[in-house]
């Protein structure tokens, strides 16, 4: 079967799920498909939407429809961006700068992540120097911080996105099962899946970029994939606080995204530190497992900042009437991550795409079902919920 028609086959998310977990090696399609501990927080987060019922309405003229809107201040073509992701690169050869080029023609935001395979370098190379957004993690060098930042400020980048619920990594069975690493370890299990995944190893064979792009080569003394694991692991820094995102707000000047929000209390805080906009988030159930899902904490956030910040939500986003579901609690935007690296995995550049149109067509058609024609007119009046807080209480 040809690769387009083998894509119009693909209806859903879930069907490019499965095609992913074919074609990507083991330890990188669970290092995407897996969460902390149990798993709970990382079911809950798709359980709990599921949960939310629609409130469908008729005989209402819904012709002309659109799902079009803005996200910090910028036109989109739906409101959903890519989330970053560390190791796209592992699930497709280039995988940064193919999801990048997907969401520039698409009409969507990209967000590169710190630990991503391509470098903010090669994205920006890539693209046409197309805007794009970039994710900093709070190191404890600092210097490497500051030049990171001037690096995203020189391959134009957006707006910054600070990540703050990774102080410490959370347990992720999969990957300690996984013996997960950049390259891969070549363990007799593991080099038996790479023999099976011919498709991945030939992309990988036809790329120069295999490890952390931003990293390598740009923090001295690394230089291999050994200075590298040793240094990324004393990098993370447990001591992150406030005033360090103060810090981050002065030295980046620009628009600044505050990412792993859960608390309403902190979501305060995250206005007083001039945060344009922040992300409701649990890291996809990959850090502390028994938090709660993301679309459960969603509407005390947004009732405790009001309109002085832009209110986001990714963890559990696998469909566009899930995006619907978001906007009704007061997110104004969402973003994705496993559902634009199933894409990814399966199909590369076009799998990307396919998602993103899947998830605008669910998105158009459930809006419509529930009577209404434009993305800033829903509220939620759509759900058919006792409280705005959802059924959960």
């Amino acid at each position: 079967m040809s690769a387009p028609a083998a894509l119009a086959r693909m209806t859903c998310v879930e069907d490019l799920r499965q095609v992913a977990r074919a074609r990507v090696p083991r330890m990188f399609y669970e290092y995407v498909d897996s969460g902390s501990w149990r798993e709970s927080t990382y079911r809950a987060n798709e359980r709990d939407f599921q949960q939310l019922l629609l409130r469908q309405r008729v005989a209402r003229d819904i012709s002309q429809r659109t799902v079009a809107t803005t996200m910090l201040g910028h036109h989109v073509a739906m409101p959903v961006a890519l989330a970053p992701t560390g190791l796209t690169g592992m699930q497709h050869a280039d995988g940064e700068i193919l999801a990048a080029r997907a969401a520039r023609d698409f009409g969507v935001p990209f967000t590169l992540s710190t630990m991503s395979i391509c470098s903010l370098e090669d994205v920006a190379a890539n693209t046409g120097r197309h805007p794009f957004w970039f994710q900093l993690y709070v190191m404890r060098d600092r210097t490497f911080i500051e030049a990171l930042i001037e690096r995203a400020r020189a391959a134009n980048c957006s707006a910054l996105q600070l990540t703050l619920d990774l102080p410490v990594m959370g347990q992720r069975h999969a990957d300690i099962r996984n013996g997960l690493s950049v390259p891969p370890r070549p363990t007799l299990r593991n080099l038996l899946d790479l023999a099976l995944r011919t498709r991945w190893c030939l992309g990988m064979l036809g790329t120069r970029r295999r490890s952390f792009g931003n990293i390598v080569g740009h923090v001295k003394g690394v230089d291999d994939m050994a200075s590298l694991a040793a240094w990324t692991n004393a990098q993370f820094d447990p001591t992150l606080s406030w005033a360090d995102v103060e810090w981050i707000k002065r030295r980046w000047g620009g628009p600044l995204v505050l990412k792993g929000i859960l608390d309403a209390e902190d979501a305060r805080r995250a206005v007083d530190c001039g945060a344009e906009a922040i992300v409701v988030s649990n890291h996809g159930g990959r850090q502390l497992d028994g938090a709660p899902s993301a679309i459960r904490a969603l509407p005390a956030i947004a009732d405790a900042v009001g309109r002085e910040t832009e209110v986001w939500l990714d963890s559990g986003v696998r469909s566009g009437q899930d995006v619907l579901k978001a906007r009704a609690l007061g997110a104004r935007g969402t973003m994705i991550g496993r559902a634009f690296l199933y894409g990814l995995g399966a199909f590369g550049e076009a799998g990307v795409t396919r998602v993103l149109q899947i998830i605008r067509r669910e998105l158009d058609l459930t809006m419509a079902f529930c009577g209404r024609t434009h993305i800033d007119d829903v509220d939620g009046s759509i759900l058919l919920a006792p409280r705005r807080a959802g059924p959960w209480d």
